[in-house]
């Protein structure tokens, strides 16, 4: 349970705010690359911690993301003309380009000096890992890139999608760091009867791991153990990378990784990026499609000309009672749709003075511990070190079968076969 006063420093993202500020001395992935596909093409709107902003790509090439609205007037950049190295406001023709800096200001005499007394708009702006970053912090508090694995693998080994959730960024984090869920929320009656796995069938014969939490320099190393067979345990490690990146285990060759970003858009609405990658061979095109539109996919009703689900609140996310009944705990299609339908469910932000935490819930204690004494010390001039430091974004999540002997905390984290799997693969 959190005091009210913790839980607003903990979701409100505004500029100005105690987390608005931490948030944003890191690196914010705001698009896909393909989201601004050609030179001089169309502008995109968009919206990251309660700021209006607009991005464009211009003629050679280079992404701008600026201030929604023109110094001038504050008339809306998005109709604004892209051409010629610039985006040109369409009320008086004012220019700018890609670092914000106007470059032109035909409305006023040809002798005019004007236009350089106007201070830029533009944020600071990097292209890598087919995402364009963005940087809404101090100038001279400027990060590096974190260095997470998926970012590093070259694009064929690496899938990106993403869409918009109706509520606050924590609580949409918490839901991937909850390891004992996936044995309710995400049961298939099928898969519990038939495990095509051992791994399914560990996670469906214990509904309560162990965990053991770790804080680190770059959020939590979290790691939940289960039962396999009598003299091992099998153990899932994820983490929580500040201020917004979780991943999640993959199978037990570590073949694959899967992953997510939560970008807090304003308090009550999060751009949710799902991410799956392979370290060591492309992704295949079968693969691809089965995110979206396999017999099992983990996003089922994604909209690509709105961004969110079909499946929403107001139907109930196409809820099926007699599939609930037969085929799955839930009777909701899709990893995403159930996901969202709690936490959309909670509310906007939800009221964590009336929860009652246990032992299952020790990971999301930790992040939200680790956020806001990441904001706290921020508040008395001590700089987030994550911020600074991209390599601490190395570790990888896995799974791993291990002789229940390593089962003590510190016996567990010392283990040299713990270490080596903790290791990324690129």
């Amino acid at each position: 349970m959190l005091s009210a006063e913790d839980n607003e420093l903990l979701c409100r993202v505004g500029a100005g705010t105690p987390m608005g500020e931490f948030l944003r001395r890191f690196w914010i992935p705001a698009l896909k690359s393909s989201d601004l596909p050609a030179p001089d093409g169309d502008p995109v709107e968009l919206r990251l911690l309660g700021e209006d902003l607009v991005a464009f790509r211009d003629t050679t090439g280079q992404v701008g993301v600026l201030q929604a609205r023109c110094p001038h007037r504050q008339a809306p950049l998005f109709y604004g003309r892209n051409e010629a190295c610039g985006l040109r406001c369409i009320y008086h023709g004012w220019k700018f380009d890609v670092a914000g800096t106007c470059v032109d200001m035909p409305s006023e005499p040809p002798e005019s000096n004007f236009k350089d007394k106007v201070p830029p708009i533009g944020y600071p702006v990097q292209e890598t890992s087919d995402i364009v970053w963005v940087y809404l912090g101090p100038r001279d508090k400027q990060p590096a890139l974190p260095e997470l694995e998926w970012a590093r693998v070259p694009s064929e080994h690496r899938y990106l999608v993403k869409y918009n959730q109706a509520c606050n960024y924590v609580q949409a984090i918490e839901g991937d760091l909850d390891s004992s869920h996936i044995g309710f929320l995400h049961m298939d009656f099928e898969a519990l009867r038939h495990p095509k796995t051992p791994e399914a069938r560990w996670r469906a014969q214990d509904l309560a791991p162990r965990w053991i939490v770790e804080p680190t320099d770059y959020g939590l190393m979290l790691a939940a153990q289960r039962n396999a067979e009598p003299d091992t345990f099998y153990w899932r490690i994820n983490h929580y990378y500040f201020p917004w990146y979780t991943t999640i285990a993959g199978p037990l060759d570590q073949s694959r990784g899967h992953g997510h970003i939560w970008i807090p858009v304003d308090d009550i609405h999060t751009e949710v990026w799902c991410v799956t990658w392979a370290p060591n061979e492309p992704l295949t095109e079968e693969e691809k499609f089965n995110i979206l539109s396999g017999p099992n996919p983990h996003i089922a009703s994604l909209d690509p000309a709105t961004g969110k689900l079909r499946a929403k609140k107001e139907n109930h996310f196409l809820q099926d009672r007699e599939a609930q009944r037969t085929t799955s705990f839930t009777g909701i299609r899709g990893v995403r749709e159930q996901d969202t339908a709690v936490v959309e469910g909670m509310g906007a932000i939800v009221d964590r003075t009336k929860e009652h935490l246990g032992t299952s819930d020790l990971a999301i204690i930790g992040m939200r511990r680790q956020l806001l004494n990441g904001a706290n010390a921020l508040l008395q001039g001590v700089e987030p070190a994550a911020a600074t430091r991209g390599e601490l974004y190395h570790p990888r999540a896995w799974s791993a079968v291990l002789p229940r002997d390593r089962a003590e905390r510190f016996l567990f984290l010392e283990d040299p076969e713990v270490q080596k799997l903790m290791a990324t693969l690129v």
